[in-house]
C-alpha cells in the first residue's frame, strides 16, 4: 500500500499550475470539467483496475465531443494534451486515447498494462470493406492476456475478440512501440515525433512526468 501511495504522489499532476494554465488559455468555461477530472483522479485510485478503466472511459466519453483536428486546432494532425482536450471539451480519437492513458497512469494503473493502439476500423461493422484510421486504448491485465479496448465510438469496454471491426496496426506507450503479435517493444517511442512534442508540451503546462 505504501508503494502505491508513493507512486501516486510521484505522478500526481500539479493541479494549481494546470488550473492557472487552463484559465489563461480558455477562461472559466472549462473549469467545472477540469474539477471533475481532478476529482476523478483524487477519488478514483481505490478499487480494481476494472473500476478505474470504467470510470475513466465513461468520464471522457461523456465529457468530450468528437471533432476533427482541422476544425478544433486548425491543423491536419495534432495530438492534444489532456489539459488542451479538457479545455476545448472536444477531440478526435487520438485525443480521447491520450487523455485516458495519462489519467489511468495518474490513478496508479501501471503503464506496462496500457498501450495506445492504431487500428483500421471497419465502417459499418466487421463485414464492411470500408475502413479508416482510428486509435483506441488497450489494457493488458498480463503481457500475454487478451486486451480490453477503450474506445470513444463504443461506450462499453470490450475484449479485443468482441471488436472484429478493429484491425491493429501498431501500438505504443512510454516504454516503446509494438507490432501486432509482438511480446516486446521492437523500437523506441522516441521515433514518434508527435509523442515527444506532446510530452514536452505537457511538462510546460505543469504535468510532472
Amino acid at each position: 500500500m505504501l508503494c502505491l501511495l508513493m507512486a501516486l504522489a510521484y505522478t500526481a499532476p500539479n493541479y494549481d499550475r494546470l488550473l492557472k494554465t487552463l484559465n489563461q488559455r480558455w477562461g472559466a468555461t472549462p473549469v467545472a470539467r477540469f474539477q471533475g477530472w481532478r476529482d476523478l483522479i483524487r477519488d478514483g485510485a481505490a478499487g480494481s483496475d476494472a473500476d478505474r478503466l470504467k470510470r475513466v472511459n465513461d468520464f471522457f466519453n461523456r465529457q468530450l465531443t468528437f471533432g476533427d483536428d482541422p476544425v478544433i486546432w486548425n491543423q491536419p494532425d495534432y495530438w492534444a494534451t489532456p489539459l488542451e482536450t479538457i479545455g476545448r471539451g472536444a477531440g478526435d480519437c487520438e485525443d480521447f486515447t491520450i487523455a485516458k492513458y495519462f489519467t489511468l497512469k495518474f490513478l496508479g494503473v501501471t503503464p506496462e498494462k496500457l498501450r495506445l493502439t492504431y487500428v483500421k476500423a471497419k465502417i459499418g461493422g466487421a463485414d464492411s470493406s470500408v475502413s479508416q484510421a482510428h486509435m483506441v486504448l488497450a489494457y493488458y491485465a498480463q503481457p500475454d492476456a487478451e486486451p480490453l479496448v477503450l474506445d470513444n465510438l463504443i461506450g462499453d469496454i470490450r475484449p479485443a475478440s468482441r471488436r472484429p471491426d478493429l484491425q491493429p496496426v501498431f501500438s505504443f506507450n512510454s516504454d516503446g512501440i509494438w507490432v501486432p503479435g509482438g511480446a516486446q517493444p521492437n523500437s523506441s517511442v522516441d521515433r514518434l515525433s508527435r509523442w515527444k512534442d506532446l510530452i514536452a508540451r505537457m511538462r510546460d503546462e505543469g504535468f510532472e512526468l
